[in-house]
């Protein structure tokens, strides 16, 4: 073999090797190349997912911005003597209806100073349609006038309306009449909710909750009121006339959000809403129930011997089911440990009564009655400081059905006891027979000074005696 030969052949496998070292390390590029894309990308998955968890995390947080009691005109107050004195002169009433009347005025934790409709007021009463919205118009406005003026909020801002009522409904509906009144936008989503009773404001929330979770970035406004010239009986059957005698004036405006920046400036964070139907049960359904009187001609709300148990029934099933959520475990199984010994050891064995007080700093008790709040003291054990928010409500504002733990909450707030971190649980009863509680964390101190509030220039004469 020639040298030209030998070095043809080595030029020739060495620009074999040249080229094959070139390759791979060009393959090896290529492959760094694209694992340094595939991790890049792993990341960009990574952080889009937690970012993705985190905002719809957040969407689901519904915050209080801030709440707004309706506070009736000064020349609508009426006395107990002066109830008394307006049901004899209306000229409805027999004797034996006025003493019984009396009789549960005097024992209904009612003050002097409670709110009647104008309607009301003049002899004889004036029951209408014209009256009754009146009445509607001027609590709903005035509620929702004062939140949009503690808040700043403007109205086209809000997208989702719910009002509740359990009497008067009107049509077109009392949500279309906010709409109306404020030119609400016209994509805007309304529920008008009616024959709820008094626990409806809780169910509002909890639908406007719901809403929220599945609408971002909105606000929605719960309006809560009742209708007292509607619901005004005029005949003479007793069960009927205690309504007459419980319900008063009243009405609030809630402002609810799922948008994070609200965060810093909203009141309470919406924790839990547990909703208790016992209508499955005839003595429950019937327990309040508007209906004919034995005349066949006057309708009035009748109010059953039953309800107190029907009150009971439902509210046991309802902490049952909140209990799991909020108490300490060491609470949950005691009641555990007694209810199987109850069941299968010894009849005669009492159920553990959990301490709820150790869950909650603040008790918003709808203002049904006295016997109402007499019982759920003694059920949950209450102090008579964690009762009296619920006592001096009643006491001063009556029983206002739906918006009433609203006027207990702000109780709270006017006398200073809200603080950053507090649990404040609401608890309604209502037609039906319903129970429905709600569950919200401070989320900063509140100050009453700085609060537009029904009991701010009254505040410093509560507590009072209503002992009877």
């Amino acid at each position: 073999m020639s040298i030209f030969s030998i070095s043809f052949l080595f030029l020739s496998q060495s620009k074999s090797s040249f080229f094959s070292i070139i390759g791979e390390y060009l393959n090896i590029q290529t492959l760094l190349h694209s694992c340094n894309i595939f991790s890049l990308l792993l990341w960009f998955m990574l952080i889009t997912s937690i970012l993705t968890f985190y905002l719809k995390k957040c969407s689901k947080n519904v915050y209080l911005v801030d709440f707004a009691c309706y506070k009736p005109f000064p020349k609508t107050i009426c006395s107990k003597d002066l109830f008394i004195e307006k049901s004899k002169c209306g000229g409805h009433f027999k004797d034996e209806s006025i003493d019984f009347q009396r009789k549960i005025m005097n024992r209904s934790g009612f003050g002097d100073k409670t709110y009647v409709p104008e309607s009301l007021l003049v002899i004889p009463p004036n029951i209408c349609m014209m009256e009754a919205r009146k009445e509607t118009e001027s609590v709903i406005f005035g509620a929702i006038d004062e939140l949009l003026l503690k808040t700043k909020m403007k109205v086209e801002d809000i997208d989702i309306l719910i009002t509740n009522c359990c009497i008067f409904n009107p049509s077109p509906s009392l949500s279309a009449m906010v709409v109306n009144h404020y030119k609400l936008k016209d994509r805007i989503l309304c529920y008008n909710l009616s024959g709820m009773g008094c626990s409806a404001g809780l169910i509002a929330i909890d639908l406007a909750k719901q809403l929220l979770q599945v609408h971002p970035n909105s606000y929605a406004l719960v309006v809560s009121t009742e209708n007292i010239n509607s619901g005004w009986y005029l005949g003479n059957n007793r069960s009927m006339l205690v309504s007459n005698c419980l319900f008063r004036v009243g009405g609030a405006a809630i402002l609810l959000s799922n948008i994070s920046s609200d965060y810093q400036r909203s009141k309470y964070h919406l924790k839990h809403t547990v909703r208790t139907h016992k209508g499955s049960q005839d003595s429950c359904y019937n327990s309040i129930l508007q209906r004919e009187d034995e005349t066949n001609n006057i309708t009035g709300i009748s109010l059953s011997k039953d309800l107190m148990g029907a009150a009971g029934f439902a509210l046991k099933a309802n902490i049952i089911t909140l209990g799991k959520s909020v108490l300490p475990l060491l609470e949950q199984l005691k009641y555990a440990l007694s209810f199987v010994a109850k069941k299968c050891f010894n009849k005669n064995v009492k159920v553990y009564t959990p301490d709820f007080k150790l869950c909650f700093e603040h008790f918003c008790i709808h203002t049904g009655g006295k016997a109402v709040q007499d019982e759920i003291q003694k059920v949950l054990g209450l102090s008579d400081w964690q009762i009296e928010p619920s006592r001096m409500t009643l006491y001063r504002y009556g029983n206002t059905s739906s918006s009433s733990v609203w006027y207990v909450l702000a109780y709270c707030e006017a006398k200073g006891r809200i603080r950053k971190g507090d649990r404040v649980w609401q608890i309604a009863f209502g037609s039906g027979f319903k129970c429905n509680t709600a569950v919200w964390r401070a989320l900063r101190n509140v100050d009453p000074i700085k609060e537009i509030n029904p009991w701010n220039d009254e505040v410093h004469d509560f507590p009072c005696d209503v002992s009877i």
